[in-house]
């Protein structure tokens, strides 16, 4: 489960990294706030990839992503960002419960 939740906080650093031209030119952000905060962001999730293994990882990692969809209330687009990456953290925090759950028996 770790594994594939860190692919998905990866892909989403990737995507975070490009949606800072996005806030800018959209949303009108300001290029060093939206870079800053993309920044951040970007970084944030990678080291979250990392410590997915510890056991407070998954809980903070679950944080981050209602982060993430709470800035769309700055940047309206992160809104569908943070309902598609949402999902595919709650689905891949699912898949692995069962996968875990059969490796178990």
């Amino acid at each position: 489960m770790r594994r594939m939740l860190a692919t998905i906080l990866s892909c989403e650093a990737i995507i975070l990294a490009l949606a800072i031209p996005v806030a800018i030119s959209v949303a009108k952000v300001d290029a060093a706030t939206a870079g800053i905060t993309g920044g951040v962001l970007v970084v944030l999730a990678l080291l979250l990839a990392g410590t997915l293994g510890r056991p407070w990882g998954v809980p903070v990692a679950t944080g981050f992503q209602v982060l993430v969809l709470a800035l769309g209330f700055f940047v309206p687009t992160m809104f569908i960002l943070g309902v598609v990456f949402g999902a595919l953290w709650a689905y891949g925090i699912w898949l692995g419960a069962k996968v875990e759950g059969r490796q178990n028996r």
